[in-house]
């Protein structure tokens, strides 16, 4: 082939490429020529999105664990003495009062005992009468001579002794009265009554149990904490009582309020790398029950001025938490922020990335990319229905568009 033809035929394949590229940048969706519609296009209609300002609120900050109810007292009551068991005088999951009634041991025995101790101290009280009365005539008669003072002496001594026979006696019946008031059995603390462990008619000693009380009003709450938080807690509990409330743990409702940091422990556990806890709550309506499991909400402080957002708002990327935020032109741009903590179920506390009354996007953030042109909305807000010439121009573009790509 001649160098005329080579040269010819690159002259053709360059006119074909030039053709093709023309063709390419003419071509209805390429590049330079947004598509309505398109995200991002000159064309395309602004993104509905809900948007809410960045608000300045005192947070209270919170410290959480899992707790478990304990009763203030928990009391097994025991006879103090053997004897049949003949009555309760407690239902099963009753309220009890200090002092109430509970059981009733036989007291023939000891009501026996009691009668035989007074019968014995009645008896060395005379004789110590009779003694008395005759050292008494006696002391006349010895300073006549009518008596020695050797039996003096006598007389003296038989009083002495019958004198400590008497408080014998008073004390023996005071035992023996113990012991009979001992077969009533009465509730030492206001509480509830458990299950009953016996049944009347049975014969119970010093070691069976009747029922076991629990005192519910107030109750603690006991709770763990990583070693870590130590310091807050016994800072904070320094400058004020801190306050504790119990959540539900199926929902996080607060189950019972009003609760106080009673105490903290006075070591940490090496194993667990936590240190223990115990609140007290008033209980009033019984809402905590012993054994109970709940969540703990521990209120450490407030921040004041804090900056907070709906939750909803941060997104995670790969380099960490960041928002939508909406600028002046109403496009948005992936914001970097540090969320410092939780705001109820709902809101979230920002450290940084943000300041007050800056807009971010809450609703709508899937259909977004920095850059994208936005229609803001206030929270339940919907964006108007298109007028007929909006809809005309849309319908207008679909045919312009369909035509090109013929």
């Amino acid at each position: 082939m001649s160098r005329f033809w080579k040269i010819a035929l690159i002259v053709v394949a360059v006119v074909v490429l030039a053709i093709v590229a023309v063709r390419l940048l003419h071509k209805p969706g390429g590049a330079g020529q947004g598509q309505p519609g398109g995200m991002g296009g000159k064309d395309s209609p602004p993104v509905p999105v809900t948007v809410v300002p960045v608000v300045k609120e005192n947070v209270p900050v919170y410290l959480t664990a899992l707790g478990t109810v304990q009763a203030l007292n928990t009391i097994t009551v025991n006879p103090q003495v053997s004897g049949q068991l003949i009555s309760l005088a407690f239902t099963e999951g009753q309220q009890v009062k200090k002092g109430q009634l509970l059981a009733q041991i036989d007291p023939r025995t000891f009501q026996a005992a009691y009668d035989q101790a007074l019968a014995k101290q009645k008896q060395d009280t005379a004789s110590l009468a009779t003694a008395q009365s005759t050292l008494k005539r006696n002391q006349a008669l010895v300073a006549k001579g009518y008596v020695a003072a050797l039996d003096m002496d006598t007389y003296r001594n038989n009083v002495n002794q019958l004198e400590a026979a008497v408080v014998q006696d008073k004390a023996a019946a005071e035992s023996a009265k113990v012991q009979l008031d001992y077969t009533q059995i009465r509730s030492p603390i206001d509480g509830v009554a458990g299950i009953r462990a016996v049944d009347p008619g049975n014969v119970v000693t010093t070691t069976s149990t009747i029922v076991t009380l629990t005192q519910l009003h107030p109750i603690y709450v006991m709770f763990n904490l990583p070693e870590q938080n130590l310091d807050i807690v016994r800072k904070a509990q320094l400058k004020a009582a801190l306050e504790v409330t119990a959540l539900d743990r199926v929902d996080a409702h607060p189950v019972a309020t009003g609760g106080v940091l009673q105490v903290i422990d006075n070591e940490i556990d090496a194993t667990t790398g936590t240190f223990r806890l115990k609140s007290q709550f008033p209980n009033v309506d019984n809402a905590l029950w012993p054994g109970q499991f709940v969540n703990v909400r521990l209120q450490v402080r407030t921040d004041d001025g804090a900056l907070v957002i709906p939750a909803e708002a941060v997104q995670r990327g790969p380099d960490g938490d960041y928002v939508y935020q909406v600028q002046g032109d109403n496009t948005v741009k992936m914001q970097p922020v540090v969320v410092a903590g939780e705001v109820g179920d709902s809101h979230v506390m920002i450290g940084s990335g943000l300041n007050v009354g800056e807009k971010v996007v809450t609703e709508g953030q899937f259909r977004l990319k920095p850059g994208s042109k936005v229609n803001p909305l206030k929270p339940g807000e919907v964006p108007p229905a298109p007028t007929a010439a909006e809809m005309q121009k849309a319908k207008q573009q679909g045919k312009n568009g369909n035509r090109r790509g013929h």
